[in-house]
C-alpha cells in the first residue's frame, strides 16, 4: 500500500518543538495515528503498577522498592531512636545531678520557684556551689571531672553585674543610677581544693552591693563519659558540660530567681580501646546504612526519571491539544502529569541518603549531631511511609481518604486562613489584657498554645481558674473573652471546618456510585478501548510509530 501524502507545513522561530513536529505530520490519516498513539500513551502513563505489568510485563520495581525502603528505613530509625534515647537521657540526668549538686537545698520540679530573700540566703548559695565545685571529685557519684587546657585545670568564675553607680533612696522616693552594666569577674583555681577548708567569705574578697546588683553567675566546666553505650554495642561518646548558676536580681523586687543552665557538646573520645565485638557491630550497622542509602538512591532515580517522563508527555499533550484542537489545556489537566506522590518520595529519598550519611558520621565518631539527624531521619520515614498511600489508592476502597483530602484541601485552606485572622486577634487581646495576670498568657507562643488547648476541649476548668481576681474589671474581662472563643471556636468555627470536610466526603462518595465529572483529559483518554493485556502497549509495536519518528517509518504502520 501507497504512504498517504504528507502535507508538510513550516514552523516558526517561535513554535514549540512539539507543536514543530506535529506540524510536519499533518495529513488526516496521519493525524489520526498520531491521535490514537498519543491516546494510547497516556492511558498507559496513568495505569497502575499491575495494568502496566499486564501491558507491557513491567514488573513494578518502583512498588518493590518502596516496600523494601519502608522495612529498611524503619529498622534504621529504631536502632537509631534508642541509640538517640541514650544520649538524651545522659543529658537530662547530668542537668538533674548537676542541680542536686550545686544548688542548695534543692527539690526536683521547684525550678520556678527556687529563689532566695534575704543576703545571708544568697552569700550561702554562691559559697555552696563553690564548694560542692572544688569537692566534686569526692563527692559526685558519677564519672565527672574538671576541664584541662593543657595540663592545667579550668577555672570557676564567679562574675557579678552591677549599676555603675546607683544611690537609691526608696523612703525619699529619690534615686540617682548610672543605667551602665558593669561586671567584675572572680577565679577559682580547682586546686583551691586541696587545703581541706571550706571556702567563704573570710576566704575570698568577695562582696555584693545589693542595691545595684543585677545578676550573680558562677560560670565552669566539667567533662564526663556516657559508658552505657557499651552495653548497646556502641562507642561511648565524650561530654563536656558548660553550666551557669544565675543569680537574677533584675526586677529588685526582693526576691532572687535561681537557675541553672546546662550546654552540653558531644566530642569524639581522643583516645579509648574497647575489648569485644562492638568495633564489629558498628561495621555491620554501617553497612547497613550504606544499604539503605543505595536502595533510596534507586528509588530516586526511579521517581526522578518518571517525573521527568510525566512532564515531557505533559508538553506532548499540550502540543497536540493546541494545533489539532486550537485548545488550551487547563492547568488542573496539566498538573494531572506532575505526580505528587514522586515528589514526596523524591523528598523523603533525599532527606533519609542524607540523614543515613549523618549516622553513619555519628558511629564513625566524624559527628555527633544527634538532633539533625533524628529531625532528618524521622520526616523521611514518615513521608515513606505516606508515600504507600499511593499504592493503596488504586483500590477503589481505599481510595475515599485521598481523595476526600484532595478535594477539600483549597477549600480548607481558604476556610483556615478566614479563621486565623480571628484567632491572631484573640492571641494578641489575651496577650496584652491578661498576661500579667494569668500564668498561661505570658508570652505569645503560650497564648496560642492556651487557646488551641481550649479549641479540642482540653484544660478548660483549670484556665478559667487560675485568672487572679487582683483587678475585677480584668477578671470581668477574662471571663467575656474565654467564654466568646469559646463559644465562638467551638460551636462555629469547628463545626463549619467538619461541615466542609464531611460535605467534601459526600461528594466524592456520590461519585464513586455514579461517577466522576471527566475532565478534558480523561474524556480523550476514555477513547482508547484498549484493554492493558491486548497487547497494544508493547514497546515494539510502539517504537516505530513513534509521535517523533520520520514520516516513512510512520505512514508504513497505517
Amino acid at each position: 500500500m501507497e504512504n498517504p501524502e504528507v502535507t508538510v507545513s513550516s514552523c516558526s522561530p517561535h513554535d514549540d518543538e512539539n507543536l514543530c513536529s506535529y506540524k510536519r505530520h499533518s495529513s488526516v490519516s496521519q493525524e489520526a495515528l498520531l491521535e490514537d498513539q498519543l491516546r494510547r500513551k497516556l492511558k498507559f502513563f496513568f495505569m497502575n503498577p499491575c495494568e502496566k505489568f499486564w501491558a507491557r510485563g513491567r514488573k513494578p520495581w518502583k512498588l518493590g522498592i518502596q516496600l523494601l525502603k519502608i522495612v529498611m528505613v524503619t529498622i534504621q530509625l529504631v536502632v537509631f531512636g534508642l541509640s538517640n534515647q541514650m544520649v538524651v537521657a545522659f543529658k537530662e540526668e547530668n542537668t538533674v545531678a548537676f542541680k542536686h549538686l550545686f544548688l542548695k537545698g534543692y527539690m526536683d520540679r521547684m525550678d520556678d520557684t527556687y529563689a532566695v530573700y534575704t543576703q545571708t540566703d544568697v552569700y550561702d548559695q554562691i559559697f555552696f556551689a563553690i564548694n560542692q565545685y572544688l569537692q566534686l571529685p569526692n563527692i559526685s557519684v558519677g564519672n565527672h571531672a574538671y576541664e584541662k587546657r593543657g595540663a592545667e585545670e579550668t577555672p570557676l568564675a564567679v562574675c557579678q553585674q552591677f549599676y555603675k553607680r546607683g544611690i537609691i533612696c526608696p523612703g525619699n522616693d529619690t534615686f540617682d543610677i548610672d543605667p551602665e552594666i558593669v561586671t567584675d569577674c572572680l577565679y577559682i583555681e580547682p586546686a583551691t581544693s586541696l587545703d581541706n577548708t571550706t571556702m567563704g567569705k573570710h576566704n575570698l574578697n568577695f562582696t555584693l552591693d545589693f542595691p545595684r546588683l543585677v545578676a550573680v553567675q558562677l560560670m565552669f566546666n566539667l567533662k564526663a563519659i556516657n559508658l552505657q553505650t557499651v552495653r548497646h554495642h556502641e562507642l561511648p561518646d565524650c561530654y563536656d558540660f558548660t553550666l551557669r548558676i544565675l543569680f537574677d536580681n533584675k526586677a529588685h523586687s526582693g526576691r532572687i530567681k535561681i537557675s541553672l543552665d546546662n550546654d552540653i557538646a558531644i566530642r569524639e573520645c581522643k583516645d579509648w580501646h574497647v575489648s569485644g565485638s562492638i568495633q564489629k557491630n558498628t561495621h555491620y550497622m554501617m553497612i547497613f546504612d550504606a544499604f539503605v542509602i543505595l536502595t533510596c538512591l534507586t528509588s530516586l532515580i526511579l521517581c526522578t526519571r518518571s517525573v521527568i517522563k510525566g512532564i515531557w508527555l505533559q508538553r506532548e499533550f499540550v502540543s497536540f491539544f493546541l494545533y489539532y484542537y486550537k485548545k488550551e489545556v487547563s492547568f488542573s489537566d496539566q498538573m494531572e502529569f506532575v505526580n505528587g506522590w514522586y515528589i514526596l518520595i523524591i523528598v523523603s529519598d533525599v532527606l533519609t541518603i542524607v540523614g543515613s550519611t549523618l549516622k553513619m558520621e555519628i558511629q564513625a565518631k566524624s559527628l555527633t549531631s544527634y538532633d539533625v539527624c533524628s529531625i532528618l531521619l524521622g520526616i523521611s520515614t514518615m513521608l515513606v511511609w505516606l508515600g504507600v498511600i499511593r499504592y493503596l489508592g488504586f483500590f477503589q476502597k481505599y481510595n475515599l481518604l485521598i481523595l476526600t483530602l484532595r478535594a477539600a484541601l483549597p477549600n480548607v485552606m481558604r476556610f483556615c486562613c478566614c479563621a486565623a485572622m480571628i484567632y491572631l486577634g484573640y492571641c494578641f487581646c489575651g496577650w496584652i489584657v491578661l498576661g500579667p495576670y494569668h500564668v498561661k498568657f505570658r508570652t505569645l507562643n503560650m497564648v496560642s498554645e492556651c487557646l488551641f488547648s481550649l479549641i479540642n476541649g482540653d484544660d478548660m476548668f483549670a484556665t478559667f481558674a487560675q485568672m487572679q481576681q487582683k483587678s475585677y474589671l480584668v477578671w470581668l474581662f477574662s471571663r467575656i473573652y474565654l467564654y466568646s472563643f469559646i463559644s465562638l471556636f467551638i460551636y462555629m468555627v469547628l463545626s463549619l471546618f467538619i461541615a466542609l470536610i464531611t460535605d467534601t466526603y459526600e461528594t466524592v462518595k456520590h461519585y464513586q456510585q455514579d461517577g466522576f465529572p471527566e475532565t478534558e483529559l480523561q474524556k480523550f483518554i476514555s477513547q482508547c478501548k484498549d484493554s492493558p493485556n491486548s497487547g497494544r502497549y508493547r514497546l515494539e509495536e510502539e517504537s516505530s510509530a513513534s509521535l517523533f519518528c520520520c514520516c516513512n517509518g510512520c505512514s508504513g504502520h497505517i
